[in-house]
């Protein structure tokens, strides 16, 4: 969020009172797919026959083995050391387990492995049948869900897909609590997955005497149509040009993914896993969704740790984007700095000062192909804002951090904001949250990461309201999407207004997202959207 207007200001700061614990909730919530339309339980001998299934089982053993320990890189090439593993490692695709112990489906719930601190495996494969009682099969979403006393991690032909602060799915839930993962979309008959659950006795620290065994265990069959959780809303596609219809074709609807936030922000798509990370700059929290999962908190206290948090209206983590190699950069309000989460959890500060004088608070940024990496940064994170004693630049700049020199590219603007690439990399644009002077730049951009040539791209100061500009997003035709006054709106790429799409919350940041980048997720207020275009995002995957 861009703050132009005190009422906006004072919402922020009101918001920023309200008890984390609310948005905490939303980590609770089940996978947004409501009741099944039917259900095979592995338990029983009927429904294991009905997928072709036999239950496998094996203990697990604890064996030392030589290792390193940790260098200067933190991974594991240091000086040798020895520290334990398991086995055998059963999570692998078409491991042979002809020699394990074949399980009776109904006696799941016997005890098993040693007990206090111990380990196991259960396998099965699965075969979709062609239908599930009067259900047909075919174009179905399925699910697998086990309960094991006391965790369990979920393998799915080979693979145990992870996201960083996971709880649940694939990865452990909790004590006695349902893991969920989705098997597959569109289900057709025939079709196997090999399913490995390591169970493990808990809760770990107090060495317990029970042991292991399964509570529950089904497949769940959703139907072809069947509800998400995902509802179409209200939206007015107010068309400028005709040209607009072949961007966004005529009775298009903003579709609602998730609500219930103090306010979203910074959205960004993880191609490598199909999830969208987004920021709640007034709850200082990143927020991961999925079509799969829903909503969970990804990571807490995204952009600040200091004591007087309560001063600030918006604390939290703004833009996100991604590099070259998948890692999340952010750009923390409260801290005043833009770091970079390494694949192993580090952070690592890229940019904190110019100059010797601490950043304003950056906002948005985006990186070009080479790695140089730009953001803006008003002081819209600070407390007092332009009047924060703790303001130490008298600028609101755009800078660059390019082969690790940041460069102060630009000051023309009061509030700089949204910015992108156009798809060549020859033209930066930057618009300004400032409802005096609601203008879009567009700069030349240099292989030094230096602008120049900067131009007025569009000027909508006497638009009506106090929206100005904010996120920002190109396709690959260069048509621009802007929060802009009112709404939503898409500009050609030379500078005509084609129309604005309005829903029912103010856009307030912009992410191209799903598997052909198609889909633009709108992080708008307390509400995370999206809308089908017809044009890729610029930056789409190869």
């Amino acid at each position: 969020m861009k703050l132009g207007n005190f009422a906006l200001v004072l919402t922020a700061s009101l918001f920023s009172l309200v008890p984390s614990a609310f948005a905490q909730n939303w980590s609770a919530q089940a996978p947004p797919y409501g009741r099944p339309d039917a259900t095979v339980d592995l338990r029983t001998a009927d429904g294991a026959q009905v997928v072709k299934g036999e239950w496998r089982y094996s203990d697990v053993k604890i064996i030392e083995v030589e290792s390193r320990g940790p260098g200067p890189d933190l991974k594991p090439s240091g000086d040798p050391n020895k520290t334990y593993d398991y086995t055998p490692h059963a999570g692998d695709a078409n491991f042979d387990d002809s020699k394990w112990e074949v399980l009776d489906p109904t006696k799941l719930d016997a005890r098993r492995a040693g007990g206090k601190v111990c380990f196991n495996w259960y396998r099965i494969t699965v075969t979709v049948p062609e239908k599930i009682a009067d259900l047909s099969v075919a174009g179905s979403t399925i699910s697998f869900e086990i309960v094991i006393d006391d965790y369990a991690e979920i393998w799915v032909d080979g693979k145990l897909p992870t996201v960083l602060g996971q709880s649940g799915g694939p990865a452990v839930k909790g004590w006695n609590a349902p893991n969920k993962v989705i098997l597959t979309h569109s289900a057709q008959p025939g079709q196997k997955f090999q399913i490995a659950v390591f169970g493990f006795n808990g809760p770990v620290s107090k060495s317990p005497m029970n042991f292991i065994w399964v509570k529950s265990a089904t497949l769940d069959f959703y139907k072809l149509d069947h509800g998400t959780g995902i509802q179409e809303v209200e939206t007015k596609v107010l068309r400028k040009d005709p040209a607009l219809d072949a961007i966004v074709s005529p009775g298009a609807k903003i579709e609602k993914l998730a609500g219930g936030f103090m306010f979203t922000e910074g959205p960004v798509w993880v191609h490598d896993g199909g999830y969208l990370l987004f920021s709640d700059p007034n709850n200082n929290l990143i927020y991961r969704w999925s079509e799969e999962d829903g909503v969970s908190v990804y990571r807490t206290h995204s952009g600040y740790t200091g004591m007087n948090i309560g001063e600030y209206g918006q604390p939290g983590s703004n833009g996100l984007t991604l590099d070259a190699q998948e890692r999340l950069t952010i750009n923390e309000h409260g801290n005043r700095r833009v770091t970079r989460l390494e694949k192993n959890g580090q952070l690592t500060v890229l940019a904190d000062r110019y100059e010797g004088k601490r950043l304003n608070s950056p906002n948005d940024l985006v990186y070009r192909s080479d790695g140089a990496l730009y953001f803006t940064d008003p002081p819209f994170g600070l407390p007092k804002f332009f009047e924060d004693p703790r303001k130490e630049l008298s600028y609101s700049g755009v800078f660059c951090l390019i082969n690790g020199e940041l460069k102060l590219v630009s000051k023309d603007l009061t509030g700089p904001n949204g910015l992108a690439f156009s798809p060549d990399e020859k033209y930066l644009y930057v618009d300004n949250w400032d409802e005096k002077r609601k203008v879009i730049m567009r700069y030349d951009v240099h292989a030094d990461g230096t602008l120049s040539n900067g131009q007025v791209f569009l000027d909508a100061t006497k638009e009506p309201g106090e929206d100005a500009w904010d996120g920002m997003k190109i396709d690959v035709k260069g048509n621009l999407y802007l929060s802009g006054p009112g709404g939503l709106w898409i500009i050609s790429p030379e500078g005509k207004h084609l129309g604005t799409i309005v829903g029912p919350e103010h856009p307030h940041n912009l992410a191209w997202g799903g598997e052909d980048h198609k889909t633009l997720y709108l992080a708008a207020q307390t509400g995370l959207y999206r809308l089908s275009v017809n044009i890729p995002g610029a930056g789409s995957p190869k």
